[in-house]
Parts: structure tokens; C-alpha cells; sequence
């Protein structure tokens, strides 16, 4: 009869990365001490060995962890600008508060990334539980993230985030009720600039958007998939404008391009809404401020990140915990909207 295999110690470890036995104790417990390219070749040797920390003893020092992780793969300069996500975070903050807990707020530049992050923040205990957004069709970050045993709630549809816990909106009804409203106006030809392909929520109202066209049988309607910063919207709006097929009225994926999308109209000589009806994703402050006042989906964007920080307190807690809905963002008419000129 054979022998079982030897456990694998931190000493293997060590031996596999180079290293002494400290500096892997100081790369998992996330002490200075070590460069970057050692921490990470420590965790490469670990994840070759299939090593993990001792958990249970290094909760023996009592040690509470604080933080909960946030990873978005935005430009900073963006980020700053754009109220969904400022609403976001406050909502989540608020809830943080109560369990005087903090945000550990990262930007990446892509999903490899996050998951990189995200398996430090675990192994290093940095985090109690992590906040994910901006799924893609095939995300890396839910087999990764299954693999680590990272508690974490996912902001997407359960089509994208698959076994893991989600907090959604409905994005596909939302969409349909903002064409339907404007149909009913008497546009036929309405037009759509969305966020980048690659972004699943993008993808869902790209389909709600083509189908409920096509159901109502209006014209195709046109669909540009763009970035959500202000200057990528004008050009979006600009290009629609200059096309042999103007739409009457354009529907965007948030208000910043909506705004920009105001400012090209007008530069154009075309005026709102008599000539173009626009209407915004993610009721804002800024959809109030212009002139005309930009009609809107609203919905609770602070009661969301509420209810998504709740949910991750609930797994972390170990309770038991399933994915769902929150109301769906509903059409708020303003002055941007109107029936298309005769």
C-alpha cells in the first residue's frame, strides 16, 4: 500500500519560490517588506503547490478584517465624472458605516487584472468579501473567483455571473419601456448609443432595444457602441446626425453622453426637443440642470449600492443568500422629449 502524498508546507513553498519561510508569511499576510515581483512569484509557487495559509490559526490572533473590495475597470478621470457610479459607492458606503467597515476602492485596466487583485486582496487578507461590476459574456473573475472561495457579490444579470450571488436590474424592460414611450410620441425612427460591446449589461439592451423596435415595427434602429465618457457620446451623436437616416429621437446608456448628445444638437442648429427627442439612462443631477431637462430611466442608484452591500454582508455572515431583482429603473418625462416635428 502506497504511502499518502507528503503535505505540502510553507517550507515547500518557500523552497519552490526562493524564498525564506518569513517572506512567505510576509507576502500572505501583506506586510512590507517584499517587492511586488516576489509577493507575486510566492503566490505562483503556492497556487503550483496548491498551498493555502492556515486559516484557522491565523485566526487564533483575533483578527477582524474591515474592508470589503471594489474593482472597476474605468478610467479614474471617468469614474470621477460619472454620477452612477459616485451614487453607487454612497449607497454601499452607507451601509459599510453601520458595520464600521471601509471600502477598498481599486481601478484596473482589465479583467486579468482584477483577478490578480482580487486573489491578493484573499490570500493577503485584505478583504472580508468583494463587490463585483461590469460583467462580460464568459467573465474570468467567476471561475477565478469560485476557485479562491472569495465571498462575493456580483452586479449583473444572472445570465453573465452564472452560480455567483447577483443583485440585478432589469435592464431589458427598461429598455423596451423607453422606445415603447417614444413610439407612442410618434417616433419611428429612434436610434440607441450604448456602452462598449464587450460590457454584457451593453449587450442586453442592445437586444431589448432592436427587438422592441422590431415588434413595434418602426424603422431599424440605428445602435452605436461607444465608451460612457461625454466626448465619446458627441461623437456618437454627431455621426447619427449627419446620416442619410437622422433619427427623431436617440436614447443613451447614460446621462453624461446624453448631455454631450444635447450639446452637438445644439451646435448643429437643431433644437430640443422639437427637432430631437433624447432621453438618458441613470437619473441624475445633471439631467435636471439642462436645459431642456433631460427625460430619464430612473431608478434608486444608492438604494442599489445599499442592497448590493447588504447581500455581501448576508454571504459573509454565511446566511443564505440568493440572487435578485431590484426595481426596475422606471421612465421619468422631462423637457428633452417630445413628438417628432410634422
Amino acid at each position: 500500500m502506497s504511502a499518502p502524498p507528503a503535505r505540502v508546507t510553507i517550507k515547500d513553498v518557500a523552497a519552490r519560490a526562493g524564498v525564506s519561510k518569513g517572506a512567505v508569511s510576509l507576502a500572505f499576510n501583506q506586510k512590507p517588506g517584499l517587492s511586488e515581483a516576489t509577493r507575486e512569484r510566492i503566490f505562483a509557487a503556492a497556487r503550483e503547490l496548491g498551498w493555502e495559509p492556515n486559516l484557522s490559526a491565523r485566526s487564533l490572533s483575533n483578527q477582524r478584517v474591515d474592508a470589503v473590495g471594489l474593482a472597476i475597470c474605468r478610467p479614474a478621470r471617468l469614474l470621477g465624472l460619472e454620477p452612477f457610479y459616485m451614487e453607487f459607492i454612497s449607497g454601499i458606503e452607507s451601509v459599510l458605516t453601520e458595520h464600521s467597515c471601509s471600502l477598498l476602492l481599486r481601478l484596473v485596466r482589465d479583467l486579468d487584472e482584477e483577478v490578480a487583485l482580487q486573489e491578493r486582496w484573499w490570500r493577503g487578507r485584505q478583504v472580508a468579501g468583494s463587490i463585483l461590476v461590469d460583467f462580460h459574456e464568459g467573465d474570468p473573475r467567476v471561475p477565478a473567483l469560485k476557485d479562491l472561495g472569495l465571498p462575493a457579490v456580483a452586479v449583473g444579470h444572472p445570465s453573465l455571473t452564472e452560480d455567483l450571488v447577483s443583485v440585478w436590474t432589469d435592464d431589458a424592460t427598461a429598455v423596451a419601456q423607453a422606445v415603447r414611450y417614444l413610439a407612442a410620441l410618434g417616433h419611428h425612427r429612434i436610434a440607441r448609443v450604448g456602452g462598449p460591446r464587450t460590457l454584457g449589461h451593453s449587450g442586453i439592451r442592445a437586444t431589448a432595444f432592436e427587438s422592441t423596435v422590431a415588434e413595434l415595427g418602426l424603422e431599424e434602429g440605428q445602435q452605436v457602441a461607444t465608451g460612457f465618457a461625454g466626448e465619446e457620446g458627441a461623437r456618437a451623436t454627431r455621426a447619427l446626425l449627419l446620416s442619410a437616416r437622422r433619427p427623431t429621437a436617440i436614447v443613451y446608456d447614460n446621462d453624461i453622453m446624453a448631455v454631450a448628445g444635447a450639446a452637438v444638437a445644439a451646435e448643429m442648429g437643431l433644437s430640443v426637443p422639437q427637432d430631437l427627442s433624447l432621453l438618458a439612462w441613470d437619473d441624475s443631477q445633471l439631467c435636471r440642470l439642462t436645459h431642456p431637462t433631460l427625460s430619464a430611466m430612473s431608478h434608486d442608484v444608492h438604494g442599489f449600492g445599499a442592497e448590493v452591500a447588504r447581500t455581501l454582508f448576508s454571504l459573509i455572515a454565511g446566511e443564505d443568500v440568493v440572487s435578485h431583482q431590484v426595481p426596475t429603473p422606471a421612465l421619468t418625462p422631462r423637457g428633452s422629449t417630445a413628438p417628432p416635428p410634422a
